[in-house]
């Protein structure tokens, strides 16, 4: 499919039940995270119905007024792509969505979907790629490369493309990146990482450090995840990116919460990156716990953090 076919297929997008803009205070937002969001990432529930909340709760919040939104397929994935008013910049950037591999969806993802093509002034692309269990590694990975592929087969430079995600989308997003290195493929203009999950050996001091101030995630049910999604393989050269050779990459945009987690996996890549050579932004957020730009629009600390992240990624692809 074309990328001018996209076109056709954009809706201006509904402002979901609350109204745009209408920050809440953090403590709030916290609270609502504790409380709505992490058990519907936690293995207690059915993945089934893991899933359909997490879309119910991205459809309830609210989205940048005159948002575009559309649904496609781009390299045999059916990719969302979600866009601003008005003309766009001629960058475009891919976006992979978190969820331990397992949930997600460009659904429960829509409120950072549409902070970040606001803040890049163009169109996000977000595959819907095969979960586990069902589908485990490399499905995930094949299928952000075959949207890769269609971009690039479309006309568009890698260097006009900026590759992104949060938490599991994170790794995902460092997983291409090296693919496409080990390929010898021209790479992205930018890289954008929020919260990533990228140590699947699950043993960084943040795990017990930060486990009462992670709102969204408990540290216990990562090992199952890793188990659904990389099952034999986490010796995969493509999930070892704290391993890697990490010189030479594009300029890495890094978002993480303090109090979260996996706030180890961030700060363990920028320092290796930095050391190598590789350009390198750091926000650490005080006070904010594992992916917290996906309740952009509802918190100002996400909306803030959205806008200098995509004031990166279009800086670096339109260089």
């Amino acid at each position: 499919m074309s990328i001018t076919v996209w076109i056709t297929l954009w809706t201006t997008a509904t402002e979901g039940r609350l109204r745009s803009g209408m920050h809440l205070p953090t403590a709030v937002n916290r609270l609502a995270t504790r409380a709505l969001i992490a058990p519907l990432l936690g293995p207690t529930l059915p993945v089934a119905l893991r899933r359909r909340g997490l879309d119910l709760v991205g459809a309830s919040l609210p989205l940048p007024r005159g948002t575009r939104r559309g649904l496609g397929t781009l390299g045999g994935v059916p990719t969302a792509v979600v866009a601003p008013p008005g003309p766009l910049a001629p960058h475009r950037v891919l976006y992979l969505h978190g969820g331990g591999y397992l949930v997600g969806s460009s659904s429960s993802h829509r409120p950072l979907l549409a902070g970040l093509a606001h803040a890049t002034g163009s169109a996000v692309l977000a595959p819907h790629y095969r979960l586990a269990p069902e589908h485990p590694f490399p499905a995930a990975l094949d299928d952000a490369y075959a949207v890769w592929t269609a971009l690039r087969a479309a006309g568009i430079p890698a260097r006009h493309i900026a590759v992104a995600g949060d938490s599991a989308g994170g790794g995902l997003t460092m997983s291409l990146l090296l693919r496409l290195r080990a390929a010898g493929e021209d790479l992205p203009g930018s890289i954008g990482l929020i919260s990533p999950w990228l140590d699947l050996s699950c043993t960084a001091d943040a795990l017990t450090r930060n486990v009462a101030s992670d709102a969204m995630l408990d540290p216990s049910w990562l090992p199952d995840a890793v188990a659904d999604y990389a099952g034999p393989h986490t010796g995969a050269p493509e999930l070892l990116p704290l391993d890697a050779d990490l010189a030479g990459l594009p300029p890495l945009h890094v978002v993480a919460g303090a109090d979260e987690i996996l706030v180890d996996d961030a700060d363990t890549l920028v320092e290796r990156a930095r050391a190598a050579g590789t350009p390198v932004t750091y926000e650490r957020a005080p006070g904010m716990w594992h992916a917290f730009p996906t309740l952009a629009g509802l918190l100002a600390e996400a909306d803030a953090s959205l806008r200098a992240l995509g004031s990166a990624l279009r800086a670096d692809c339109l260089r």
